[in-house]
């Protein structure tokens, strides 16, 4: 059985007739949007998925961080004023 990821749920004749009011009505929480029992998509408002993709990127960049940090014991010392 699928898992819905979200508090609010509804079905896609539901959604078609006014997704305005859905999102309204849901109060700033995901809404799942079935389609015959099963998501078929989950819609959130623009301020939630910014601070999902700057979460995400922030992953990236912490991963990043660490990968270089094992790189560090190769790196040689150099003086700014020597550049």
């Amino acid at each position: 059985m699928q898992m819905i990821l979200a508090d609010v749920a509804v079905s896609m004749s539901e959604f078609k007739k006014n997704p305005a009011a859905i999102l309204r009505e849901a109060n700033n929480r995901p809404v799942a949007v079935l389609n015959h029992n099963k998501t078929a998509f989950y819609m959130i408002e623009p301020e939630l998925f910014e601070a999902i993709m700057e979460e995400i990127a922030d992953q990236d960049l912490y991963k990043k961080v660490l990968a270089r940090l094992v790189d560090k014991l190769s790196a040689i010392e150099v003086d700014l004023d020597d550049l």
